[in-house]
């Protein structure tokens, strides 16, 4: 059922019979939130929007400002497959807005929307197809979740060492009722860790794609007994669970980066692009890996890129560019993960492509097709190759000097990601761990 209208919205609800409205948004963090109205609100909710209290949410506003509106895209109704005995369940993901009836700047999916327009204005629509990684761990015996993996297969294996070919296959058949275009699905490297990949679309779909991906994996799991978790690194010694990120930009209906004439088929806005990416990874790290935990993940030796260059197939390196051409021709980041709030490292890598397209930023010095990691630390050096942030700590301080990523996000969102993430650094720094219990309690 195509829905595009507040018109269509109200023909489906009545004729799928539905009882209850999801109103979903998220907040800065990426965290999905909600608010559950009756089917006899839906028409308010279309016309007006249903007001809720912002002050309660992580880094929208303070008490005494705390009105806020909800107002549903039309375009996102879908069913919930997951319904309760109460009745049908549908879920209408939501802008926020000031009573005022002005949009909300701390509003993620509205600062994808302006990053997005800036682009529109430029000619591009901006294409996303993320791969995103996640774990399947056992409960014990009162519901709690472990760490303890569903199963003891590696990367592609099949029954019976893969036990979650039937999850997984739930997980497919219940996103692709809800209008999701799969690609593949497979076990991945880790124990009990797993990949689904789902079509590209412009950013703003597949943002939205991305939390209802999240939602459906824990919902399937938990009906099985067991806890999903898109954690980056939830065991030592084993390969971290990244959401690698494939970018294009389209114009005119032509795939922007392909150029049959270029060096290695690419276009110049291409290259430009990279550029733009290479120059603000830094800062753009505390919005893509926003968890102590994610720099867990980013070392070497698991697979996970921490080396600012660029290649082709190699994936060594940081960004590289898939074989595929003609429509297919993309930038692969890959450094992401899956922790991340997908409209705010969307917004963040849009804005620094943008910025290496105008100003023809020139990745070129960076580029490189040897295994970097099997390159001694002079070898780097004398090649210009640095490295990702190492601590949440040191992204953040890069964030706070990028005025590019501060002007994209917005002073608000800016503001408070760098409260946020400093607030997580200090507890996480003063908290003793058993690591060092282990280490120092009887040696000292």
């Amino acid at each position: 059922m195509i829905i595009n209208t507040k018109e269509d919205v109200l023909k489906a609800t009545e004729e799928l019979n539905v009882k209850f409205i999801r109103l979903q948004f998220t907040d800065i963090q990426g965290g999905v939130k909600d608010v559950e109205i009756p089917v006899t609100q839906i028409q308010k909710a279309l016309d007006t929007g249903i007001s809720f209290d912002g002050s309660s949410v992580e880094g929208f506003v303070r008490i005494d400002e705390s009105d806020m509106v909800l107002r549903p895209d039309v375009r996102s109704f879908a069913i919930l497959p997951l319904n309760s005995k109460k009745g049908i369940v549908a879920r209408m993901i939501c802008d926020v807005y000031m009573p005022d009836g002005t949009p909300f700047e701390g509003d993620p999916r509205y600062v994808l929307k302006k990053v997005m327009k800036e682009a529109h204005e430029m000619g591009y629509t901006f294409n996303v197809g993320p791969e995103l990684e996640f774990f399947l761990f056992e409960k014990d015996e009162n519901g709690n979740s472990t760490t303890k993996p569903h199963d003891y297969g590696r990367y592609f294996e099949f029954a019976p060492t893969d036990l979650a070919e039937d999850i997984r296959r739930d997980i497919v058949l219940t996103l692709t009722d809800l209008d999701f275009d799969i690609e593949a699905s497979h076990h991945e490297v880790a124990f009990g860790q797993h990949e689904i990949d789902f079509k590209y679309g412009d950013a703003l779909t597949t943002a939205d794609n991305v939390v209802t991906f999240k939602y459906v994996t824990r919902a399937i799991a938990k009906i099985n007994g067991l806890h999903a978790t898109f954690m980056p690194k939830p065991i030592f010694g084993e390969n971290g669970s990244g959401m690698h990120v494939n970018l294009s930009l389209s114009k005119d209906g032509n795939n922007a980066f392909y150029d049959p004439d270029g060096k290695m088929e690419l276009s110049d806005i291409a290259f430009h692009f990279i550029g733009g990416l290479l120059k603000h990874v830094n800062g753009i790290t505390a919005i893509s890996n926003p968890l102590v935990n994610s720099y867990k993940r980013l070392v070497p030796g698991y697979e996970a890129p921490v080396y600012i260059a660029w290649s082709g197939a190699n994936r060594s390196s940081l960004i590289r560019i898939p074989s595929a051409r003609k429509k297919s021709t993309r930038v692969e980041l890959r450094s992401p993960d899956p922790s991340c709030n997908p409209y705010l490292t969307f917004a963040a890598l849009l804005a620094a492509g943008l910025d290496g397209i105008k100003n023809k930023i020139d990745p070129a010095d960076l580029y490189t097709e040897e295994n970097i990691f099997e390159l001694t630390a002079c070898g780097r050096d004398d090649r210009g190759i640095e490295t990702l942030p190492g601590t949440l700590l040191e992204a953040s301080n890069h964030l706070e000097k990028d005025e590019l990523l501060r002007n994209a996000l917005g002073e608000h969102l800016h503001n408070n990601l760098l409260r946020y993430a400093k607030a997580e650094w200090d507890d996480y720094r003063i908290q003793v761990h058993d690591w060092e219990i282990k280490r120092y309690l009887n040696a000292v």
